[in-house]
């Protein structure tokens, strides 16, 4: 059953406890190497449909496998991802390239606890987070990013809880890794998401963190319930509904001051959809916050017809 978030045990304990098979699993996904890569570095796995990369794209991939100009080259790839729409099939079928970001992540695992992370490092790591969401992202990786579980990798990002800019920087990017899966609307990743508990740590980062990170975490949590099969998870319980539910009052009585349209829209969809469980439905019936039914979002939901269109249908179903 779901608890409150601060009752979870972390998942980087989770992770290292399970490494050895978590490894063997992802070897078995990770594009395998078949003999070295050609002069475009990339190996004969690949897909027919994906073509070779341009040059001076597949110039920057090779360098990631080399240490002095790693750095450089995450920066590049990541500054201009969105001129290649092919880069994911790129990166993930290039000799070495998943095990170099791979390692890139694991490599900042010790300045997590006690928080000691730089900035210069918390940027270096998110370059190649921001890489990862290509993968995350697209038709042709984005399930074996999925079966090789490279996201549990981070989850102990999003464990932590310092307000210092490099660590609300990587959990921010880390996020924007989850939110490229679960925007596709897959039964499978959302699945895999509960199954992984990442409800409980998207509820600590909406109940904690800064405008834009729950912003990302309660698009996370609406993408998981609008699946029947999350909507069930998160009321298949009281503990869990109300876990859920706290989280998001919360951040209603916070939004009240704060008037953020774009986080209160998510809001409202998350109570909206919430209520399409009869269960659910009559428990609302006594927690659903105040402000939604007295004005007070008004003047912030007159730009936005579909949020206020949500407002309306949720105060019918839950206050008939």
């Amino acid at each position: 059953p779901l608890s409150r978030p601060e009752r979870h045990r972390p998942a980087a304990n989770r992770i290292l406890e399970g490494a050895q098979a978590d490894l063997a699993l992802m070897a078995s996904a990770l594009p395998a190497s078949r003999g070295p890569a050609g002069h475009d570095g990339m190996v004969s796995a690949k897909p027919e449909e994906v073509p070779k990369p341009p040059p001076e794209l597949a110039a920057h991939i090779l360098d990631l496998i080399v240490p002095e100009k790693r750095e450089s080259a995450l920066l590049l790839l990541s500054k201009n991802r969105e001129r290649y729409p092919d880069l994911a099939p790129y990166l993930w079928w290039s000799f070495g390239t998943m095990s170099v970001l791979l390692q890139e992540i694991v490599a900042i695992y010790p300045s997590l606890s006690p928080p000691m992370l730089t900035a210069p490092a918390s940027n270096r790591v998110c370059n190649a987070l921001a890489l990862l969401q290509c993968v995350a992202s697209h038709k042709l990786t984005r399930m074996r990013f999925l079966d090789a579980r490279i996201v549990l990798y981070l989850y102990p990002f999003l464990s932590t809880s310092s307000e210092a800019k490099p660590f609300e920087y990587l959990r921010l990017t880390s996020l924007g890794v989850i939110g490229a899966l679960v925007k596709h609307d897959d039964p499978k990743i959302v699945e895999f998401l509960i199954r992984t508990d990442i409800i409980p740590l998207s509820l600590g980062i909406m109940g904690e963190g800064t405008e834009l990170s729950q912003t990302v975490a309660v698009f996370i949590l609406e993408k998981i319930i609008l699946d029947q099969n999350g909507l069930g998870h998160v009321c298949a319980t009281p503990e869990r509904f109300y876990a859920v539910e706290g989280i998001l009052r919360k951040m209603v009585t916070s939004l009240e001051k704060t008037q953020s349209a774009r986080l209160l829209k998510h809001v409202i969809r998350c109570y909206f959809r919430l209520s399409d469980h009869t269960r659910a439905r009559e428990a609302l019936q006594t927690c659903i916050p105040p402000s939604f039914s007295d004005g007070t979002f008004q003047p912030v939901l007159k730009a936005d017809p579909s949020a206020l269109l949500w407002l309306d249908k949720l105060l019918k179903a839950v206050l008939k």
